[in-house]
């Protein structure tokens, strides 16, 4: 191969102009020994809550445990019911069960890949109705209270969240942001005639600090955020065995809590944070231009309402099997997010869903495919990108050669 590779994710890049400062932040741990519940956990709790706009950011030890505590905190509980959407990670469905509750999975809007507001209105109106006597909303099917609503804000964008808050509130239950690939994105809402980031226009949120996210720890994290006191206590709680002081507990947790070194390295990155989103806004908008006429490419749609961070610059095409062997031939990873929707994942077998249940996300996860994305991707590395692809959209579909082409 003549061209150098070009890789899906390039954290080299990113974390080796601050190797300095994550040396020095080290060293001062080191040399304090406070490795659990050092002085930085709360100094990265603080910044990351005042980023997001919320009053309280709480640290964990993974954005699988921001999404379980959170949704523990806002009151699910064991045979609660939890709707979600399929085509996540499965992180997303494990937290509501870890919770005790089962995912109820709808389908989802196909330009936008996120959450349908107006089919999760639907499916709410058709199932559900609200108990008179006790206040809470049933499944008429399953018989079990819906608890909650995780809308996920996928590949750096949020889901349209004023239409899914107020069914929330027409049916009284809460919501639960999954903003484990947001962090900076923003959503504009007409309601509030304001932008609002990710993390502060549910219940609660939360976020993910795995090393490739856009804010990314040298291993597990994450975080809650939240404005309710109530609920970031309770989390405080559930992160560290129950204890509202040590050896005190109020209730059984888990072990669950930002370590001191992580989050060292999290406030240092949380100073670049803003710029490589920016930069990552600036690599799309290229990608957009270079891809836009080539036929057979659907590249993101982002509605005026949204400001996308693009965790995940994502295109659809019929051909993307194909299309990703041939890339790969040519030099250029890419990743699949994702390849197999939940409701036909085997672990969510017993729940009963069929194939074409819901369609818009089984076609998706039929199309898509990830292309390189990361602040410090070459434009040069793009416009290669682009030429390859389009060097396959006529090689192979002009010419009626797809169906020979093995990869």
């Amino acid at each position: 191969m003549d061209k150098e590779r070009i890789p899906f994710l390039d954290l080299q890049a990113m974390n080796v102009k601050m190797e300095h400062a994550f040396i020095e932040g080290f060293r001062e741990i080191l040399h304090t020994g406070r490795f659990i519940n050092g002085p930085q956990v709360e100094e990265f709790e603080n910044a990351f809550a005042l980023f997001c706009g919320t009053r309280y950011a709480v640290g964990v030890g993974s954005g699988t445990d921001a999404v379980r505590f959170a949704l523990m905190a806002v009151g699910v509980k064991q045979g609660d019911l939890v709707i979600t959407v399929p085509n996540t990670f499965i992180a997303t469905s494990e937290a509501i069960s870890q919770a005790g509750a089962t995912p109820i999975f709808i389908d989802v809007d196909e330009r936008t890949s996120n959450m349908s507001p107006q089919k999760l209105k639907t499916y709410m109106e058709e199932n559900c109705f609200k108990d008179n006597v006790t206040g809470e909303t049933i499944h008429m099917t399953i018989g079990k209270p819906v608890r909650a609503i995780v809308p996920v804000h996928l590949y750096g964008q949020t889901a349209d969240m004023d239409p899914i808050l107020e069914t929330a509130m027409q049916f009284g239950v809460h919501v639960v942001e999954d903003a484990c690939q947001a962090h900076g994105a923003k959503y504009f809402s007409q309601k509030k005639n304001t932008w609002i980031k990710a993390g502060a226009l549910g219940k609660a949120a939360g976020f993910s600090f795995y090393p490739g996210k856009n804010l990314g720890a040298f291993g597990e994290a994450g975080a809650v955020t939240t404005d309710d006191k109530e609920i970031a206590e309770t989390i405080k709680m559930l992160r560290d065995h129950g204890q509202i002081k040590k050896y005190f507990h109020e209730m059984e947790g888990y072990n669950g809590r930002l370590d001191t070194i992580q989050a060292s390295i999290l406030q240092i990155k949380m100073n670049h944070l803003e710029e490589w989103n920016e930069a990552r806004r600036a690599r799309a908008e290229n990608y957009n231009e270079l891809l836009r006429d080539i036929p057979g490419i659907t590249i993101p749609y982002e509605p005026s309402w949204s400001k996308a961070v693009y965790h995940l610059y994502v295109i659809r095409t019929k051909y993307r099997d194909i299309l990703q062997g041939y890339l790969n031939e040519k030099g250029i990873e890419t990743g699949l997010h994702y390849p197999v929707p939940l409701h036909q994942q085997k672990a969510y077998r017993s729940l009963g869903y069929k194939a074409g249940t819901l369609p818009v996300s089984e076609q998706l996860a039929k199309e898509i495919v990830s292309l390189p994305m990361f602040p410090h991707l070459l434009e040069s590395q793009q416009k290669r990108i682009s030429e390859v692809i389009g060097e396959f959209s006529l090689r192979y579909t002009y010419d009626k050669q797809i169906v020979d082409y093995k990869g």
